[in-house]
């Protein structure tokens, strides 16, 4: 067999030593660390369905693919040829024939590799003798026996699928008329009935007068390599789809969320409020009116839409809707869930019912849906005229009452979170409220369960406040900069004079 070195350098001289153990011993070390990356990786991937870790996963593979087969062949290198390589490779260079050259790797392309075994065979053709030369490593390679002999080039295709014949045919052709470089991979079935993926390099060698005198090759198995490529690919593409379905659902999920909430921005104002605004009054704004303001915290993952929600709304008679709450789970199932109780809530409440039978049937009505979730609510009736809440809660936050420049938490009627129990009983309590008064509603995103001292020392701010919205800033720049980890809502209601 032609030897693959240059035709000034001695096919006898060895490599440097010292460089070469040096890399080996660069390669062990990196090979270390990428194992035990693999170990973390591989762990974390079997404890969770996420694309994204079995991607993560099927990329150490690859590594570790890379390593194992640099590590093999700088040892080869160190080894230098055998001698009975080294004696052709010298009546080689005798007969003056071109030692070949593999193609260039192109700038920036990274070079095929070899799989976890390192099977790296090599071959020669020669057309002067009709000789055949097989390396050991290219016998086990086919599943072939030495004593079956070596395959000749015509035979050579038999071996291949039959959709990849045609393409060594057109490799070896272009070899051997134009003298064009073999870089091609084709799929054979060894005589273990095994499909292994081939890598063939190699080139014509000419002899004096430019004739081609022989072929040369190195075949490589890289049926790993492109198992393990094709993971990588298949876990990236299952992310991407992944990804995109998300980006979906939490588009599907924002709009329902506009559509359904009242808008946040600015203090919230009832339809006949925006026409008193315009110069048209109306006889209903009583003294003792609420000013209200609201306003909804994304979680720090903006992926994560829940199903927390806040309304207002003014009810037949002059009084008044307020009520917060939400749901377990975030996407679009969470936000619909939530569209369908606010629904019912208004339905319930425009109809006269009570806050404690109100929340009872929303209980049932959660209970019964296709798509069972827990939630909590607080449901708050207003009279205007009185000055009176009546209210009631299912697992939820009570209200927080600023009177005075002091703050307290409103003690909480009975009540379970919804969904949690069948034909649960709701109780309510009745607050009197008095001019001036602030009442603070929200979600459990807002603060850290159970903790409300945070919202409680805002009352000096809050008696000093203007409006609800100067009320809702101060919430917002003591609680709005935390990151959390789920949405959340707040409703503040000043009570008028």
């Amino acid at each position: 067999m032609p030897s693959p070195l240059p035709a000034d350098r001695s096919a006898a001289e060895p490599p440097e030593s010292g460089p070469v153990d040096a890399l080996i011993s660069q390669t062990q070390r990196l090979r270390g660390g990428i194992d035990a990356v693999r170990r973390e990786t591989a762990a974390d991937a079997e404890r969770s369905g996420d694309p994204q870790l079995r991607w993560q996963r099927a990329l150490c593979e690859l590594a570790a693919h890379h390593a194992e087969n640099l590590g093999e062949h700088l040892g080869q290198l160190r080894q230098g040829l055998p001698a009975a390589e080294l004696a052709a490779a010298g009546a080689a260079g005798a007969a003056t024939l071109t030692a070949p050259r593999l193609p260039e790797q192109a700038v920036g392309q990274a070079p095929p590799a070899a799989p976890a075994s390192g099977r790296v065979g090599s071959a020669e053709w020669n057309f002067l003798t009709d000789e055949v030369t097989w390396s050991e490593e290219l016998f086990e390679l086919f599943g072939r026996r030495p004593e079956d002999g070596a395959l000749t080039l015509d035979e050579l295709p038999s071996c291949l699928l039959e959709e990849d014949r045609e393409l060594l045919t057109a490799l070896v052709t272009d070899c051997l008329v134009d003298g064009k470089p073999i870089d091609g991979e084709f799929r054979i079935v060894s005589g273990g009935g095994s499909l292994r993926t081939v890598h063939m390099m190699g080139e014509p060698v000419l002899d004096a007068d430019g004739c081609t005198a022989s072929m040369w090759a190195v075949l490589r198995d890289v049926s790993e390599l492109r198992r393990s490529q094709q993971a990588v690919h298949e876990t990236r593409d299952s992310a991407q789809r992944r990804r995109q379905i998300a980006q979906t659902e939490h588009r599907l999920a924002v709009e329902l969320q506009e559509a359904v909430l009242p808008p946040w921005r600015g203090s919230l104002r009832f339809p006949h409020e925006e026409k008193a605004a315009r110069g048209v009054p109306d006889p209903r704004d009583a003294v003792g009116a609420l000013d209200l303001a609201a306003h909804y915290l994304p979680s720090a993952t903006s992926s994560l839409v829940g199903g927390d929600w806040f309304d207002a709304m003014r009810l037949p008679g002059g009084q008044t809707l307020l009520t917060v709450g939400g749901l377990t789970g975030h996407g679009v199932t969470a936000t619909s869930t939530m569209a369908m109780l606010l629904g019912a809530v208004r339905g319930m409440a425009v109809s006269g019912a009570e806050p404690g039978p109100l929340m009872g049937w929303l209980n049932h009505l959660l209970d019964a849906s296709v798509q069972p979730a827990l939630g909590s609510a607080v449901c708050c009736r207003y009279d205007p005229a009185t000055r009176t809440m009546v209210w009631a809660q299912a697992g939820h936050p009570a209200p927080l009452l600023f009177r005075d420049g002091t703050g307290q938490r409103l003690l909480p009627p009975e009540g379970v979170l919804l969904g949690a129990v069948s034909d649960a009983a709701y109780a309510q309590a009745e607050e009197a409220l008095r001019p001036g008064d602030v009442l603070l509603l929200h979600t459990d995103g807002l603060t850290a369960r159970p903790d409300t001292g945070r919202l409680l020392e805002l009352a000096p701010r809050f008696a000093a406040a203007k409006n609800a919205q100067e009320c809702v800033r101060a919430v917002l720049e003591e609680c709005g900069g935390r990151e959390r980890k789920d949405d959340a809502c707040v409703l503040i209601a000043c009570i008028g004079s």
